[in-house]
């Protein structure tokens, strides 16, 4: 089980930090940016990933995101 930190509030909108491992640059390839992308569009579709906003930098990625169902931890450990 994670140490880290546990949403709470599984239906409420959360801002969440994504950072890769050692903060390698991996999403300055637009190959790398577009699968991000369309992860985030299956999470909407299949999920009921609710997103209010997100930004991809070269080594994390931020949401601004809300779960229609319920479960924001599932839908982002699917993602």
């Amino acid at each position: 089980m994670s140490q880290g930190y546990q949403i709470k509030d599984q239906s409420a909108a959360h801002y969440v930090t994504l950072q890769i491992v050692q903060w390698v640059d991996i999403f300055s390839r637009k190959i790398y940016r577009d699968i991000v992308i369309d992860s985030l569009k299956y999470c909407q579709k299949e999920k009921d990933l609710e997103i209010y906003a997100f930004v991809i930098m070269s080594n994390h990625i931020h949401l601004l995101v809300r779960s229609g169902n319920e479960n924001l931890s599932g839908t982002l450990r699917d993602f």
